[in-house]
């Protein structure tokens, strides 16, 4: 008998991870990415916790590691510059703080998880699925190159605005805006830059961030609050000078950030939002990672939850008798859903108490952060940003 046939789609983390263990799984995997090669760009993510337990089951904890970004920790700084308070890497214990152990480009560590795979996994980049229908043996795919395809089943592994999860469950997903725009871009490395991730709180409901990366560049990265979405429908110039106009009054590094991003090809302008389904699987198609429930790098832990989910999808798989999909797929769901849960559950206030417009509440904040970084409450603070853990055993891979 041959192997089934599944069909993901997306090819950044979610993916990937996926491909991976459905194939180790028994399945005849194929990977769909609409973009026409492997993103090798993009920002700092870490993996944490369960996410870390996947990894090292894969044997790429080390691979990881060797890709370290050498963060060595986080740093709140003043508009001059100066140390208001820091969080070291946090070796072992309960947590890892702000910086993780395994930091890494998300580009990295894409390219490792596709390495990873057995050649049996095949790729297809510049393609998409715009049209899909299901019955009781198969997924039947329109393909935007033409092409039409049967899979026994189909994971979409898509990011955040999937437009394939909207052909599965239509408009019954939830997108919760949190009134937060972020942009990330890659700058030149100055003699100023060092190993910590600095991080200024300004006025205005902004922050500003520099974090070191492998490749020898600097990663920047602004935010504000915004509830009206006011960059949509802007083209990249007049996104560049919104940002402008929005932080030019700053110090510190601002100027050369602002310079930075007007140069740079890989800026990445979102205004986040919580992805929430009601269900994570419909008949032989079930979602996986920010498709299925974008936590938002506010709620931290998008990559750990990826991969997690990536092995537990496939664990559950490989358990069940032919015909038995249904049947795993909610298990998949039953099993990642308080993880997923416990992630959107942000405190009260967040993200705006992070992101304070007086001056007053930027010096109330300030202070907050010295309170944290003394090692006895740093200690406590650690767990907090310890990732999607749960006591519950990861199932196994049959």
């Amino acid at each position: 008998m041959s192997a089934p046939r599944v069909l993901v789609t997306g090819a950044s983390v979610a993916g990937p991870a996926a491909a991976f263990w459905l194939a180790r799984a028994g399945y005849d995997v194929t990977v769909l990415e609409r973009a026409t090669e492997l993103r090798q760009g993009g920002q700092n993510v870490d993996v944490r916790a369960s996410g870390r337990e996947v990894l090292a089951r894969m044997g790429l904890e080390d691979a990881v590691r060797s890709r370290s970004t050498g963060e060595v920790g986080t740093r709140f700084v003043d508009g001059d510059g100066e140390v208001v308070s820091e969080f070291p890497v946090h070796h072992g214990g309960d947590g890892d703080g702000p910086t993780a152990e395994l930091e890494i480009l998300r580009g990295a560590l894409s390219r490792l998880l596709v390495d990873a795979c057995p050649p049996t996994v095949e790729w297809r980049f510049g393609d998409e699925v715009v049209a899909l229908t299901q019955d009781d043996r198969a997924v039947h795919v329109e393909l935007a190159g033409g092409r039409r395809e049967s899979y026994d089943l189909m994971v979409v592994a898509e990011g955040v605005g999937s437009r394939t999860r909207s052909l599965v469950l239509g408009d019954e997903p939830e997108e919760r805006p949190l009134g937060m725009y972020v942009a990330y871009g890659t700058v030149d490395r100055t003699a100023e830059d060092d190993d910590w991730w600095r991080v200024l709180v300004a006025p205005g409901s902004r922050q500003v961030s520099l974090r070191p990366d492998d490749v020898g560049t600097t990663r920047a990265m602004l935010t504000f609050l915004d509830d009206t979405a006011s960059l949509e429908g802007l083209d990249a110039h007049e996104v560049r000078a919104a940002l402008r106009d929005r932080f030019a009054d700053l110090g510190w590094e601002v100027p050369r950030i602002l310079d930075g991003l007007d140069a740079t090809d890989d800026l990445y302008v979102d205004h986040l939002r919580q992805v929430r389904c009601p269900t994570w699987h419909r008949g032989r198609v079930c979602l996986l990672g920010d498709a299925a429930w974008s936590v938002t790098p506010i709620g931290g832990g998008g990559t750990s939850l990826a991969i997690t989910g990536a092995y537990v999808l496939a664990a559950f798989l490989s358990q069940a008798d032919d015909g038995g999909h249904a049947e795993a797929l909610d298990r998949y769901e039953r099993w990642m859903r308080p993880l997923v849960e416990d992630a959107q559950d942000l405190p009260p206030g967040v993200p705006r108490i992070a992101a304070p417009h007086s001056r007053a509440g930027v010096r109330v904040l300030r202070w907050a952060t010295r309170l944290a970084a003394l090692p006895p409450v740093r200690e406590v603070a650690a767990r907090l940003t310890s990732g999607p853990e749960t006591e519950r055993p990861l199932p196994d891979l049959a």
